[in-house]
Formats: C-alpha cells, structure tokens, sequence
C-alpha cells in the first residue's frame, strides 16, 4: 500500500514542502528511506521502527521505502521522524490515508514512544496556514509557539499512542487543540529584577539626549569613554525607550526564535512585548554573529532583529568580525549561502556600541594614559572607516566627578523619555506610510530633500560644514537624517539651523579619534 503525509523543512525563517511518501510491499523484508537524507535523518528508520514496536505495532517482514520528496534538497534534523511514522502507519493500513490530508506533520519521536519538541514548528505553521492546510501536528511541547497562527487548528501530541488514537478516530479524540493567537507563546521568561532606567544615570546630559535621538529615528550609536563612565548602563537603558512591539514584528521575532531553538517550552508563557536586547562577547566568532553553520542559524544580529545589538568594548573585537556588519547595517538583512543552500535572516536592528578611547581607557588624558600612540591607533584601527560611516551619532562619556556622582538632583525616567520617542515614531509612521520605510535612518538619499525642509542659511552652513569638514556623501545624508529626527522630536515641520547644529555635533567624535569624518 502507499500513502503520502505532508511535513516541512525550513529555510531562513521560512518553510518548505516537503512529502513523505511510503510504500509497503511484497519482497525481502527492508525498511529504506532515501531523499538526500542527513544521518539524523537516516537514523529515523530505527527511531520509528522500535517506538512503534513499543506502542504494540511490530513492522511486517515486508519491504518498505520510505521517500522524502523533492530529492534534490538536503533534508536535515529530527522532525521527519513523525510524519515517517505517520506515513508507515497509514501504508499499513493501521489508521486511514484520509486523516491525513490537509494536514502537516512535524516532531521528533523517542524510542518509548514519545514526542519530542523540535524547532521551527512557528514557521512552518505559518506557512501551512497560507497554502491552505487545515490542521497542524505538532509535539505538545511546540504547542504554545504553534498556536500563535490563528487560521489553522493544532493538534499536540504526546506519544505515538495519541497520534494513533488521533488519526483513528480525529472527531472523538480528545486531545489539547489550541486556537488562540498571540496568547500564550514568549520568547523568555519575564526577569526577575527590573530593568535598568535612565533615572538612574547620573550626569552625562549629552549621552541621555544622543540616545533619546538614537531610539527615536532607530539611528546607529556609539559611545566612546573610559571604563566607569556609564556606557553599559545607558546601552541597556535604551531598549526601555523603544515602543512595544506591534504584532507583526512580534510573529516575526518568534519565527527567528523558533528557528533558533529559544523559545521556551513550559507554562510560563507571556506575550512577546519587549524588543530584544543581545549583547554578545567580544571573543564571539563571525558565524556567530552573522549566523551560519553547516546547518545554518540565525546569528545575533538576526536575534537582535527590531531590537537592539549591543557591542561592548568594540575595540576588542576581531575587525574581520566587525566587518560583517556593514551589509546587514544596510540592507536589514543578511544571506547566507551554503554548500547545500542559501538562506535570508532579517537583521532590522539598531547598532549601540561602546569603546574605550585606548587600551588603557584613559586617553586622551594624557597624565593617565601610558599608551604610545602607535598603540592608540592600532586599537581604534580596528575599527574601520566604512563601519564608522554607517554609525549616525557617535558621543564621548567622561569620567563623572564626584559631586555629579551623589547628587540628589531627580533624573528624567525612561518613561517620560518613551513617551517623547514614541510620539516620533508616529510622526514617521505617518511620513513613510506606504513606502515600505518606517524610520528617518532608512530613508533613501534622493528623498532627503523633501523631508529636510531648510532654509536658505541652513543650506549656506551645510555647504561651509561639507567643504570645511571634508564631509563624505554617507555622513551627509547621516547628518540629514539626524537631523529630521530631531526635529521630530520638537514636533517641527521644517528642519532648522539648531537641528543641523546637533546634528553635526554627534558625528564630532570621528574628527577627534579617528582624524577624518
């Protein structure tokens, strides 16, 4: 007999049609599965054919072949290894070929007979949904992270003996079914300490506004100061200042972190609210932060996606690293291609980055400082030209006096900053509508005209500040991006001479550390 059972396999952070095709007949007893299969795959067959037997269904000595179609792709990971068994069981005539129709299979199944969770089961969801597939099969332990696509039934299994039962009698089963979207799935669970505020920071005025500007047009940020000074402080402060997620973005996010294996698997569960915060160590390798391995994964940039990538002490990592952001920096996303396919992350994210200004940190307070000036410049030659120009606000931290230190002076709190930021983005919202851009730091180059109004002074003293300063077009256009959104800020139309004046002072830092803007 044969029969045929529909799963998926996953590419980026999307899915692929997969068909598991068995076939059960006379000839010498074997059990074959074929289909450009990886060893995990292979070891299905043994998998299958011991949790069956422990469930009370021995496998007849009759040939079977099992084929994962198309043949020309590579199938990887353990979730073939229920809808094999589904396949082999409908083939048998155990349970009827017609249950299974309309419906996608994925899981893991252990020797006893159990169903393990496995990873891209939201995906894959998703897509079936779209190609009009009524029901999904999932591990119980994918439920939560399943149910957020709302226009296909799930069915969670836990053990064979379910699946079984199930597809026997689907109308009488009594199995968990969710239905809900959005209700139950999350990405971590909720911190136990609360997170940190700007009220907290002490002093440093400048770097408060630059982050304030940063979140508000999603601009690229970079501290520069000695240790002590509060850099890591504001880094973690800044995702506090970002509006919630819609939902969209928040499916989207979990796709990434489905596909990754993050997702967390108990009852836990609560809405996906927060932006992501990543902040990976400087000994990171390049495919751990671009992504990639042999069987490819989102890196952290993709983790970081509509959220914030924040790299401390950036001095210190390997510059061929650090060169693999400048794509992603511009395109919001990054491809990786293998010896076995190609594969598109989104990487949306907003860069924060905090150095020290030496390897010693004091520079250039040269009564401290103990670096030769060879030493200075081979550490910040790490970090290139071409990456600073796609940094938009680059700010110097100073070390904090004692009297700025213990003040009692009441800081201004993330809230109040993210109600200003918030009302920003709604301003861009309405700017970029339709347009496929969402932020002032996305806008295109040739459109910057007509969404930087200025004036006839304003346009003299870009003219002087690009002929002075040796401007390259890059920093331009950053300037003017700036710019806007800091005119956004103070709710104004057009972009005035105080905007521009700001703006160029954030981009000051590449003068006086790097020697050229």
């Amino acid at each position: 007999m044969y029969s045929i059972v529909s799963t998926a396999i996953i590419r980026g952070i999307s899915s692929v049609p997969v068909q598991v095709e068995a076939d059960v007949s006379d000839g010498l007893p074997m059990f074959e599965m074929v289909g450009f299969l990886a060893s995990e795959v292979k070891e299905a067959r043994e998998r299958v054919r011991t949790a069956l037997r422990s469930c009370g269904y021995s496998l007849p000595a009759k040939r079977i072949t099992v084929n994962l179609s198309p043949a020309n792709m590579k199938k990887t990971g353990s979730s073939f290894d229920l809808p094999v068994a589904a396949a082999i069981l409908a083939a048998l005539g155990i349970v009827p070929s017609e249950s299974l129709t309309s419906m996608l299979v994925m899981g893991e199944v252990r020797l006893n007979g159990k169903i393990q969770p496995v990873e891209g089961i939201l995906p894959a969801a998703a897509q079936a949904a779209e190609q009009g597939f009524t029901h999904c099969m999932v591990p119980y332990g994918n439920l939560a992270e399943a149910s957020l696509i709302s226009n296909v039934k799930i069915v969670a299994v836990r053990d064979m003996e379910e699946v079984i039962a199930y597809l026997k009698q689907p109308q009488k089963a009594c199995l968990m079914k969710a239905q809900k979207t959005g209700s139950i799935c999350c990405l971590e669970k909720e911190p136990a300490s609360p997170e940190p505020d700007f009220s907290q920071i002490n002093g440093q005025r400048l770097v408060r506004r630059a982050s304030e500007v940063a979140a508000a047009g999603m601009h690229n940020l970079l501290m520069v100061g000695p240790p002590g000074a509060g850099k890591t402080m504001t880094a973690r402060c800044i995702p506090g200042i970002l509006p919630p997620m819609c939902g969209q973005e928040q499916l989207e996010l979990a796709k990434i972190y489905s596909v990754s294996g993050l997702l967390v698997h108990d009852s836990q569960f609560h809405v996906i609210r927060k932006r992501p915060f990543r902040s990976p160590h400087h000994t990171i390798t390049p495919q751990g932060l671009a992504g990639g391995g042999k069987k490819p994964k989102p890196g952290e940039i993709s983790l970081a996606h509509k959220g914030v990538l924040f790299l401390d002490e950036l001095a210190e990592f390997h510059k061929s690293t650090l060169e693999l952001l400048r794509q992603p920096m511009e395109e919001k996303q990054i491809h990786i291609s293998r010896l076995h396919g190609s594969c598109t992350y989104p990487a949306d994210f907003m860069l924060v980055a905090a150095t020290n200004p030496c390897p010693c940190g004091a520079y250039p307070d040269m009564n401290r400082c103990r670096c030769t000036q060879s030493a200075i410049d081979r550490y910040l030659g790490r970090i290139s030209q071409p990456l600073l120009d796609r940094i938009d606000i680059c700010v110097e931290m100073a070390q904090l006096s004692y009297g700025e230190l213990t003040a009692g002076k009441e800081n201004e709190s993330s809230a109040v900053i993210r109600e200003r930021v918030c009302a920003a983005w709604e301003v861009q919202k309405e700017r970029y509508k339709g347009s496929g851009i969402f932020f002032n730091s996305q806008a295109p180059a040739d459109g910057l005209k007509e969404i930087c109004r200025i004036g006839t002074k304003e346009e003299r003293f870009l003219q002087d500040m690009y002929q002075q300063l040796h401007l390259t077009a890059r920093s331009y256009h950053k300037i003017l991006r700036v710019a806007r959104t800091i005119a956004d800020l103070s709710h104004s139309r057009d972009v005035s001479m105080q905007h521009l004046s700001e703006a160029f002072c954030y981009r000051s830092l590449d003068r006086k550390y790097w020697e050229r803007w």
